[in-house]
């Protein structure tokens, strides 16, 4: 049984074994329960992070504060709160709670709990809460079995996944539900969650001290996941007290999480050097070095999304046409990083930092646009040529717009010898292709197209 699942299950109420738990979690909670079971917040103004579902008039807020049903879909990295809103909401509403487990109920469990709600709802007028999390662990016959209870509020149903619902949810019970996307922490949210945890007479009471550099250690190894952090600030406490210390410094965070401190800080010059160095790596074709600097990223806790987005602008930037192909495949890094998470996402950023350390360079296509750019920024901004205006508006041709344009199609090899640039930049050569990669041969289509465009 996990954590979650006794979390859930009342007094007499096993979790597990595909039974649906009732009773409240928050008066579940012992003084024996893990930190971050104890810390967990009761409202919604204890919720750390998510401000946008917070504000009044949100979604929760009618849930929780107007007894609205409601039923939501959690979707969010873990550690940002998707069960502790549960929690909030069986601590705060007069409704029944339930809880069917993702992992071990069938439909047949599914089923019972749907109608022992309706029956509540019959018999007393008492709506039940469903939570359901790790939603997507449903098959697509248990979320149908859902669709009842949810479509006649026999049941508010708040269900949770770590995954891309649009991929995991069946959409009946998408459309049928709102849908509320919950952002990791920031590195102040989690530090805000570990100095309450500090002093809170439900944590660790005001017993330790956390030091600065322990506490950006912790920080930065939580990525963002809340629930991450108070369980490694929690065996920081607890190798404190083996060493018969208040004090949580350094070297007793690295020893309790087993994992040395990465010398980074993403706000400082760590993450502007060690960042400049990956790019100039890839650049330089060392793949081993930007593997090296990736992992440093990686551990430190950097956002994916960030290492994904520059390897896509360098695809462009020092790849270019040299090798077509890196663009794409940077451009479906980053997906994946959005559809997969870490860590595993962190082999997709791996995949693509190799193929664009290995692939050809050339930075044709930015010496490209910072030369026209440097043009306009210039002024030399000519009229259009009059035969490539538009013609389709009435009294067009009586201007001459389009009159003596070549249509391309009708030319030998599809090119028609016309003027296409404004007068001012007439013999403008932005583009110059290297003779590197795929760009070489570019280079020799793009050298007679140009001669044949210009009647050379």
């Amino acid at each position: 049984m996990s954590d979650d699942d006794a979390l859930f299950a009342a007094p007499g109420h096993p979790a597990g074994g595909g039974s649906a738990a009732s009773g409240s979690l928050a008066a579940n909670t012992t003084a024996s329960a893990p930190l971050a079971v104890r810390m967990r917040p009761r409202t919604l103004d204890e919720l750390v992070g998510q401000p946008q579902l917070r504000e009044p008039g949100s979604p929760l807020r009618q849930l929780i504060e107007d007894q609205r049903s409601l039923s939501l879909l959690l979707w969010g990295p873990p550690g940002t709160g998707k069960t502790t809103i549960a929690s909030i909401v069986s601590g705060r509403t007069d409704r029944r709670f339930v809880e069917v487990s993702a992992v071990s109920a069938g439909v047949k469990e599914v089923r019972a709990a749907i109608e022992s709600a309706r029956s509540e709802l019959v018999r007393g007028g008492r709506e039940t809460v469903l939570f359901v999390d790790e939603v997507h662990r449903f098959s697509k016959a248990q979320q149908d079995a859902l669709l009842p209870g949810v479509e006649n509020r026999w049941v508010t149903l708040v269900a949770a996944t770590t995954e891309n619902p649009f991929f995991s949810v069946i959409s009946p019970l998408l459309s049928r539900s709102l849908l509320l996307r919950l952002e990791s922490l920031t590195d102040d949210d989690v530090r805000r969650v570990l100095d309450q945890a500090l002093v809170d007479e439900r944590g660790l009471a005001g017993r330790f001290t956390l030091t600065e550099d322990a506490a950006d250690h912790l920080v930065r190894l939580s990525g963002g996941d809340a629930r991450r952090s108070l369980t490694y600030l929690e065996a920081a406490a607890g190798a404190a007290t083996g060493r018969g210390s208040e004090v949580i410094d350094l070297a007793t965070a690295e020893t309790a999480v087993d994992q040395a401190a990465v010398r980074y800080d993403r706000q400082g010059d760590q993450h502007y050097d060690v960042t400049s160095a990956f790019i100039k790596s890839v650049r330089g074709s060392d793949a081993d070095a930007a593997l090296h600097y990736l992992a440093r990223m990686v551990e430190a806790g950097e956002d994916p999304r960030f290492i994904a987005r520059r390897l896509v602008i360098l695809a462009s930037e020092d790849v270019g046409l040299a090798d077509p192909a890196a663009l794409p495949l940077a451009v479906a890094a980053a997906q994946a990083v959005q559809l997969i998470g870490m860590p595993e996402a962190g082999l997709n950023l791996a995949h693509a930092t190799i193929a664009l350390a290995m692939a050809p360079k050339s930075n044709a296509v930015t010496t490209a646009l910072a030369a026209a750019t440097a043009d306009v920024r210039a002024g030399k901004i000519g009229p259009v040529p009059a035969h490539l205006r538009d013609a389709h508006y009435g009294g067009a041709k009586k201007l001459g717009h389009g009159a003596s344009y070549t249509y391309s199609h009708d030319e030998p090899f599809g090119i028609a010898a016309q003027q296409y640039a404004p007068d001012v930049v007439a013999d403008a050569t932005y583009y110059q292709p290297k003779d590197i990669g795929a760009e070489s041969a570019i280079r020799e289509r793009w050298e007679r197209v140009r001669r044949r465009i210009r009647g050379r």
